[in-house]
């Protein structure tokens, strides 16, 4: 059970993003400054991270052997990831990004053939795709139930415009971040820890963050403090805190479908962390009695996707390897 605790805490600190984001567009802060700003800040906090670990030489010598696929997946998992949910909380509340992120739970199977694994025989290596854990799958679509109940009541409340506009850009963000992910575990190949995995994915997008911070002086222009501060503190909780953390949970089961779909699903607790956040921070009004019902559905699908996938998980055998 250690990979999902560690899930559960990396969700808790993810869930400062819809809070502190749905709190910077209120205050009139633009999205493209809360994308930027958030991987800008993280860059000197795991710097130092990664130089007190004595980590940063290996690191470097590993992104020279294939800059092209670091910048690649880098651009990929985190920013496609995290510029498309920004963008959506300038037309969305935050709970229904949060909501409508827990796609990421279905898009974390279904990327499965992606992937391929080398099955080494006697008439030499042979390539065999991954393989949609179906049943994880049908455990995910319980947890997703229960998020589409628990939001339903206030879904009817806002425009088709206003729903698309917050949903599309989620979904696009939902296949980038654990399809960035993985590519990049599967790159690293256990050569790098979570630390130094995170700073050289944030290395690698910084060119497009750049690019996006021009756009924005051009448009925008500067963030004010509060908006800054507040990336800072998006930075570190999420970026530097809550990544790590998952990281470090998927590292943990990188050679197991199974067990991997059952970490990511651990996200889905992000709607209910959010949903604490933005009653405490924000005042919002409490939930509704059927809010509540889907957040039961949630909590049970969480027990039984992951009882499920520790009992029974999928085994590589040592002539086994991932491409």
């Amino acid at each position: 059970m250690k990979p999902i605790i560690i899930g559960i805490f990396a969700a808790l600190f993810f869930a400062f993003t819809f809070v502190l984001n749905a709190s910077m567009d209120a205050s009139g802060g633009s999205w493209i400054w809360s994308a930027a700003l958030r991987y800008i800040f993280m860059v000197p906090f795991l710097l130092v991270i990664v130089m007190v670990r004595k980590n940063l030489k290996p690191l470097l010598e590993e992104m020279k052997r294939a800059p092209t696929a670091w910048l690649l997946w880098s651009f990929i998992g985190f920013g496609l990831f995290y510029m498309p949910l920004c963008y959506a909380a300038a037309y969305s509340p935050g709970w229904l990004i949060a909501g409508s992120w827990q796609i990421t739970i279905l898009s974390g199977s279904l990327i499965a053939p992606f992937f391929f694994v080398t099955i080494h025989t006697s008439k030499g290596p042979i390539l065999r795709r991954e393989k949609i854990p179906y049943r994880g799958l049908s455990f995910s679509l319980i947890i997703l139930l229960g998020i589409i109940i628990m939001q339903l009541e206030a879904a009817q409340k806002i425009s088709l415009e206003v729903f698309l506009l917050g949903f599309l850009p989620v979904l696009v963000a939902s296949f980038s971040y654990p399809l960035g992910n993985r590519k990049m575990m599967e790159l690293c190949d256990g050569r790098l820890d979570a630390y130094q995995r995170v700073l050289g994915m944030t290395l690698a997008s910084l060119p497009f963050w750049f690019i996006l911070s021009m756009y924005g002086l051009s448009t925008v222009g500067l963030p004010s403090l509060n908006q800054s501060f507040q990336s800072l503190i998006v930075a570190i909780c999420s970026g530097v805190i809550a990544t790590v953390l998952f990281f470090m949970a998927t590292d943990l089961v990188r050679k197991d479908m199974k067990k991997l779909a059952a970490v990511e699903a651990t996200q889905s607790l992000e709607v209910l962390f959010a949903l604490a956040g933005e009653i405490l921070i924000l005042s919002i009004a409490l939930p509704s009695s059927t809010s509540w019902i889907g957040i039961m559905i949630v909590m049970i699908g969480m027990v039984i996707h992951s009882q499920a996938s520790m009992k029974k998980s999928s085994f590589i055998p040592e002539n086994v390897m991932r491409n």
